[in-house]
């Protein structure tokens, strides 16, 4: 009976272990809010014993705090822009307009949480740049391109623009009432809707 060589070029690398990639998906989600609530204090320490795992197992699979939040980050962002085609599923487009701001003000919330380390992260080229603005305003050209057909959504707005309101609203708010957001955020759906004609 003959062996296979693992290291020979025909071989595919080994995907992870199942129990492997159960560990790493409860660390990001652990981590996602721990980012959320504590910020930059959150310790790796506490995000391992949240996830239920040793910090070994932690750094398996991110060797430093740096390889964490990106990997927060990088879920977070496709959470919110790959949502986009479900939202309009289940709602109008302007309803699916205001859940998606929604979901993009928790986005900006976490990565509030994990800002520091993120830019020393970017500026060292440790971590890629991502292309954040391009992915987000992509998804509100989806949803302003729906709603326009609807008849919901104005068709005269560029999706640039509301991606710079949306960053101004969430900067300028952070750190107010989450009362407060959600009031501004109504406020810019109110005007993205069209304008009745008498």
């Amino acid at each position: 009976m003959s062996s296979v060589d693992p290291t020979s070029p025909g071989n595919k690398p080994r995907a992870p272990r199942a129990d492997a990639q159960r560990n790493r998906n409860r660390l990001v989600e652990v981590a996602r809010a721990a980012f959320a609530d504590a910020g930059e204090t959150a310790t790796l320490e506490g995000i391992a014993h949240d996830a239920g795992v040793g910090i070994g197992t932690l750094y398996r699979h991110f060797p430093t705090r740096e390889a964490l939040a990106e990997a927060v980050y990088a879920a977070e962002l496709d959470d919110v822009t790959d949502s986009v085609a479900l939202l309009l599923q289940q709602r109008p487009p302007d309803a699916a307009l205001r859940a998606w701001m929604g979901k993009y003000a928790a986005f900006v919330a976490t990565k509030r949480g994990m800002a520091d380390t993120l830019r020393a992260g970017w500026a060292s080229g440790r971590i890629a740049v991502p292309a954040t603005r391009e992915r987000i305003t992509a998804a509100i050209a989806t949803i302003l391109a729906r709603g326009a057909e609807a008849g919901s959504l104005r068709g005269d707005v560029e999706p640039e623009d509301i991606t710079v309101m949306l960053l101004g609203i969430l900067l300028t708010t952070a750190g107010d009432s989450a009362e407060q957001t959600e009031r501004v955020l109504d406020l810019m759906l109110d005007a993205l809707r069209p304008k009745m004609t008498s």
